[in-house]
């Protein structure tokens, strides 16, 4: 589907505000090739084999960037995933969240630098993003960045697995995510 130049300038609005938070930011080093990394993280699906605290995933749509799919976790959350941009190869831009709730902007990214591999993925959450970050600066940084993070770690963690071993990483491989796991 086509979008016009309107369009665009929402989008371009709309990721603004989402960029607006404090970012969460993690980085890997993945022994496998550019070519491997994106084969895996965009195909249809991916994250049934590669996310450890994913029950299921499944497309609404994958078509590049208008592709829309669903996360449902492991204690039952489910989140839509609306992918906003996408590079072959370098990586891809989405918005995630509950359908009619809140919703965090997240980037995939993967990135060559001295004959070696990354993949970052950098997420712009909700959490309290309506307050003004004087009162939510505190609540941020010990509750939400340490779990975020972990969590970041964890689906990076699995991706290495699946490119390494060349089968899905089990459920809550790294530990089970307060957020995320059966209670």
């Amino acid at each position: 589907r086509s979008r016009g130049l309107g369009d665009v300038y929402k989008r371009q609005k709309q990721i603004r505000y989402y960029k607006g938070s404090c970012p969460i930011s993690v980085k890997k080093e993945i022994n496998a090739s550019v070519k491997d990394i994106w084969k895996t993280i965009s195909k249809e699906g991916n994250l049934n084999y590669v996310h450890p605290f994913c029950k299921n995933n499944y497309s609404i749509c994958w078509e590049g960037k208008s592709s829309i799919d669903v996360l449902e976790y492991l204690n039952g959350l489910k989140f839509t995933r609306e992918f906003q941009t996408w590079n072959t190869e370098i990586g891809y831009s989405l918005l995630i969240g509950t359908k009619n709730g809140k919703r965090s902007y997240v980037e995939w990214e993967i990135v060559s630098k001295n004959n070696k591999n990354y993949l970052s993925i950098t997420i712009y959450p909700h959490y309290m993003s309506n307050y003004p970050k004087i009162l939510s600066f505190i609540p941020y940084q010990i509750k939400v960045k340490p779990k975020l993070k972990k969590y970041l770690e964890s689906v990076l963690g699995g991706i290495e697995y699946y490119l390494t071993n060349k089968k899905a990483v089990p459920k809550n491989y790294f530990g089970k995510h307060e957020w995320f796991s059966k209670k």
